[in-house]
């Protein structure tokens, strides 16, 4: 046993002074080849496929990306719009507020005038009643003065005579 493995470790020591630890005969261009052809196999069926798929995934987000873009500049659009569309209704609400304010104090102010000048022509009407009531009742006390005055002077006549 110790023969085969004297004769094994003299064989490797003849073949390792033969080419030394890198032996450039046909294996080096055979390794590169097959690395070749590897790189190429792998190229071309790992790395193209993925490199179109994130060439693809890297597409369709720029795409969204300017869609978004485009959305947001739509949406800020809209919505500049809207307040300045925002701001003139309100601007004619406060118009048509103010005028319908000026015509209900015109009205108000019309129905207090009437108001008034019914009032004040009821007082007139109740003024000349009143002179009216006034004038016959001393007309009614004239005559009943007169009527007492009469009675007066009868009794007085009747006492003398």
């Amino acid at each position: 046993m110790t023969y085969w493995t004297i004769l094994l470790a003299t064989k490797a020591v003849e073949k390792t002074a033969e080419g030394g630890l890198f032996d450039f005969d046909a294996t080096l261009p055979l390794m590169a080849l097959q690395f070749l052809v590897l790189v190429a196999l792998l190229n071309a069926v790992f790395y193209k496929p993925l490199n179109k798929s994130l060439d693809d995934r890297a597409e369709y987000i720029r795409q969204n990306l300017a869609q978004a873009k485009e959305r947001k500049q739509k949406s800020e659009n809209l919505a500049k719009q809207y307040e300045q569309e925002l701001r003139e209704v309100r601007r004619q609400a406060q118009e048509i507020i103010a005028s319908a304010q000026t015509e209900a104090q015109g009205i108000v102010a019309g129905q207090i005038k009437e108001a008034q000048q019914g009032l004040l022509a009821e007082r007139q009407k109740a003024a000349a009643e009143i002179e009216a009531q006034k004038a016959q009742a001393i007309l009614a006390l004239e005559a009943q003065a007169e009527s007492l005055s009469g009675q007066i002077v009868q009794k007085l006549l009747a006492n003398v005579a």
